[in-house]
This record gives structure tokens, C-alpha cells and sequence, in this order.
């Protein structure tokens, strides 16, 4: 409690246009070095860049979705620094007019005790989101001890976004940068890869002793690409200033780096003020003009945001908070869930989101697949359901025929019917059936029928064990259980 941390997020969201924001040069990920990058991206000479207006218009889907006003006059700049992979020499961004100021997110944040934990909300506000490229890689070659330069990534249309220096823990953190890469990836303004650079933080970092109303020093953090190095970079810094502080050191504003390898900071270069870039009006790009009549288009296309679908969740299918959350950590899985119940109806809602949340989820982890890769599809499952629903079978036999759909990779839709009559799997429901077996079982083990007389209530879970044993999981147990209250009486 002798110290209080103090942390904002800068998130480059990489935009999920075909081409350029300045250029028509593609955007594909992963093509061979210098082979996307044209005489807009080269900075040659001449060349012009060009709006790319689809950038644009994700932009504006992710202002409305935090509720930010869009400006109706937003200016491109120069930001001036010398870097080798960066042809012109500056950056074109946007400064004291961006194209979205405020807003805020809502996240909930997992803290730990000694001995248990617990959840709270918490709202960051952000201070502004504005649009520029991205400069191209520098490749760093081992075996030559040289370095590259691969202007492919040039010209990328990122949207930057920077919060409030509102989070003071590496947990809030974390939590902030998840539901951000949740909503831009909702929004389809990005794919959120994070391995291919689509989103990526900048941590700004500093500590200051409680009641102090003036900032610490800022450390940057650049370039974290995982939320586990996002959490462990801010650990380490955070503990890496305070030991500096109390030995009776400075701490020095500068930009840093995250040795993963170490698991430790490492310093990169002292950190420039706005000064430093000399900032300057783009005299190549017309200011960007955004009337109302495009935002209202915009907006008519926004999906369903997470927050309003949880809440309609809750009111219309009756899930509890903690199911409805984890069904709209992606809209595919929303969608999917919502695929399900629509063939199995209302009244099945909470078993469809059982499922969803269990077998499904458990599978899609295990075999590290996203929702759009399973292996089950929604009519598939929904089958499952309906049978179990409907008394054909048990309900481990339904996950019996859950798992075979996935390991059979089967394209029937009707997958659950075929395997239920192929092997037989249909649930035992004639009660001159089951009394028949019930009579076997007492028969085959009279000392569980002794006991059960005598007062020991576990021989009648061992009974029902029996009678499940000999019909293969094929009878219903809350009938067997009250067939044999009846026979043992």
C-alpha cells in the first residue's frame, strides 16, 4: 500500500481493409518480403497518398460502439522521426484533431486474494482513437548478423487508441485489453491476430505514493503482443520503479522494451514529448469531413453489442450472469448459441447454453479451434438436444453422440439419429422392460437389496448403478429410481 500504480494503454488496431490507407497496395498478411509495398508506401517521389475511405468507416463503427461523439473535421499530420523502415522520414497521423475523442469501455476484472477472489467493474475512459499507418519490419537475421527491411506492413491503416491513465493494475490492465480486442474483433474492424501484429499495446507506466496528486515519470512498454506479456511486462516494471525509487534512484522517462525470454524490461531509447515530432498539417490530404447523414448509415449497421445482448439473453432465453457473459465473448459463439435454440425452441434455452458453454467449449479448448472451425455444427447439436429433450435418450448418451459427431467429423445434419438407431441407443422407457431387468439385478445381487433394508441408502445408488450397467446407459434413471422405490417397498 506504500506505493500507487498508474497505467494508460496505447492499442494499435490494425484495420481489416483489403488495401492501404493511403494506397492501393494489398494488406494480405504473410506475402513475400517488399512484394506489397508500392510507390505511395515507397514514399518515391510524386506519389501522392490517397484516403482510403473503408478505414474510415471502421473508425466510425468503433467510436459508435463506445459512445464517443465522430468528429465532423478531423486533420492529418506529419509525425517526424528518422527510423529505417519508415521510407518518408514521418508518419502520417492525426494529432490535435482526431476523428474520435472520449468514450469509454466497461470491463470486469478478476482480483486475487491470499485465500479467494472475486470480480468487479470498472470503467476506462478513453482520451481518443485516431487513424494513421503503420511503418513497415525490420527483420533481424541471425546467421548474417544483418537486418532487413520489409515494407509490406507500410501504409497498414491502424486505428490507435489510447485510454485515461484510469487502471493501476497490471489485472485492470489486462482486463481492458481483452475486452477491447473482443469489441474490435464483434465490430469485424479487425481480425484480432495477435501473432500477425493485428493488435498490439503500448503500455504507459508509472508509480507515485498515495495522495500524490502529480504523475511519476512514464515508462513505455512498446510492442506487446499477448496478454500474458502485457501482464508480466507491467509486473516487472511496476516492481522494476519502485526498487529504483526507494534504493534512491531516478526513474527516466524512456521507452522500453519486454524481453519475454527474461521476463524483464529492457531500455530502447529515452521517450520523445510532442514536441520532438513536429507535428505538422499534411498539405497532401484535405482535411477529413464526416457529415451526419454517413454516421447514421454507419450506425443502422452496427451488430448488437455485447453489453445490449446480454441483457436481451437474460430477458429472453432467462441465463444467469456468468452465462451469458462467457456466450458473448465472440459474436460467432453468439450467434451459434442463438443457432441452437432457435431449432430447439425457448423452453430448451438454458440446456443449449449448458452445452454451448460445456461440451462444446471444452472441445473447441482442447483441440485449439475457434467457434468457426468446430466440428459440431448448430443443427447437429441441436439434434442432440431434441433426443434428449424428447426422452430418446439419456443424457450421457447424448454426449456419447456429441463426441462421435466430432470424431467422425460427420456432415449429416441428421448425425444423431443415424447413430442413435445404428447402435441401438434409444432409452429403455417400457416399465414392464426395466421391471423385468430390475428383477435380474435383485437376483444378481441380493446382498444390495439386504442392505438396503437394513438402512443403508447407499445400496440403492448401487441398484441404479446395476440397472444402468446392464442396459448400457440406456434407461432413464430418475424412472429406474422410482420403479425400484416401488418394487423395494
Amino acid at each position: 500500500m506504500q506505493w500507487e500504480v498508474v497505467i494508460g494503454l496505447e492499442t494499435h488496431v490494425q484495420l481489416s481493409t483489403k488495401s492501404k490507407i493511403f494506397s492501393g497496395a494489398s494488406t494480405r498478411f504473410g506475402a513475400e518480403p517488399n512484394t506489397q509495398a508500392c510507390v505511395v508506401d515507397l514514399a518515391l517521389p510524386g506519389a501522392l497518398p490517397v484516403m482510403n475511405w473503408g478505414a474510415v468507416e471502421r473508425a466510425i463503427r468503433f467510436g459508435l460502439a463506445i459512445f464517443a461523439p465522430i468528429a465532423p473535421r478531423s486533420v492529418f499530420v506529419r509525425k517526424n522521426y528518422f527510423y529505417p523502415d519508415l521510407p518518408r522520414g514521418y508518419q502520417i497521423s492525426q494529432y490535435e484533431y482526431p476523428i474520435i475523442q472520449g468514450g469509454s469501455i466497461t470491463i470486469q476484472v478478476e482480483a486475487k486474494k491470499k485465500t479467494s477472489s472475486y470480480t468487479y467493474e470498472k470503467t476506462i475512459r478513453l482520451m481518443r482513437a485516431h487513424l494513421e499507418e503503420d511503418a513497415g519490419k525490420l527483420v533481424h537475421e541471425d546467421s548474417t548478423r544483418m537486418t532487413s527491411i520489409d515494407l509490406n506492413r507500410a501504409g497498414i491503416p491502424l486505428l490507435e487508441i489510447v485510454t485515461e491513465p484510469d487502471m493501476c493494475s497490471a489485472a485492470e490492465a489486462v482486463a481492458y485489453a481483452k475486452a477491447l480486442h473482443a469489441l474490435v474483433v464483434w465490430l469485424d474492424i479487425c481480425d484480432g491476430n495477435m501473432q500477425n501484429g493485428s493488435f498490439r499495446c503500448d503500455a504507459n507506466i508509472s508509480v507515485r505514493r498515495p495522495g500524490e496528486k502529480e504523475f511519476g515519470a512514464r515508462v513505455e512498454i512498446k510492442n506487446l503482443n499477448s496478454f500474458r506479456f502485457l501482464e508480466e511486462a507491467i509486473q516487472h516494471e511496476v516492481s522494476r520503479q519502485i526498487q529504483l525509487i526507494e534504493e534512491g534512484g531516478t526513474i527516466v522517462q524512456e521507452t522500453r522494451l519486454y524481453d519475454e525470454n527474461h521476463g524483464e524490461t529492457r531500455s530502447m531509447r529515452s521517450k520523445e514529448d510532442a514536441h520532438d515530432y513536429r507535428y505538422l498539417p499534411d498539405p497532401d490530404l484535405m482535411p477529413l469531413i464526416i457529415n451526419k447523414e454517413w454516421i447514421a448509415e454507419i450506425r443502422h449497421t452496427l451488430p448488437e453489442l455485447p453489453d445490449a445482448m446480454k441483457k436481451r439473453f437474460t430477458n429472453q432465453y432467462g441465463l444467469p450472469g456468468y452465462a451469458t457473459g462467457v456466450l458473448t465473448t465472440s459474436r460467432a459463439l453468439a450467434v451459434y448459441y442463438e443457432q441452437v435454440v432457435s431449432k430447439i425452441g425457448i423452453a430448451n434455452a438454458k440446456m443449449a447454453a449448458n452445452w454451448v458453454i460445456g461440451e462444446l467449449s471444452f472441445q473447441l479448448n482442447r483441440n485449439r479451434l475457434e467457434i468457426g472451425e468446430t466440428l459440431v455444427s448448430a443443427t447437429q447439436l441441436a439434434l442432440v438436444l431434441l433426443r434428449i429433450a424428447d426422452g430418446t435418450i439419456s443424457h450421457k448418451i447424448g454426449k456419447e453422440i456429441f463426441y462421435t459427431i466430432w470424431e467422425e467429423k460427420a456432415i449429416d445434419d441428421a448425425a444423431a439419429d443415424r447413430l442413435i438407431e445404428a447402435k441401438g441407443l434409444r432409452q429403455i422407457l417400457s416399465s414392464e422392460t426395466l421391471g423385468a431387468i430390475l428383477d435380474e439385478v435383485f437376483a444378481a445381487h441380493p446382498h444390495f437389496v439386504d442392505e438396503y433394508h437394513a438402512g443403508k441408502n447407499k445400496a440403492f445408488n448401487a441398484l441404479i448403478g446395476q440397472v444402468m450397467k446392464v442396459t448400457q446407459q440406456r434407461a432413464n434413471p430418475k424412472q429406474v429410481s422410482e420403479l425400484l422405490k416401488k418394487k423395494l417397498s
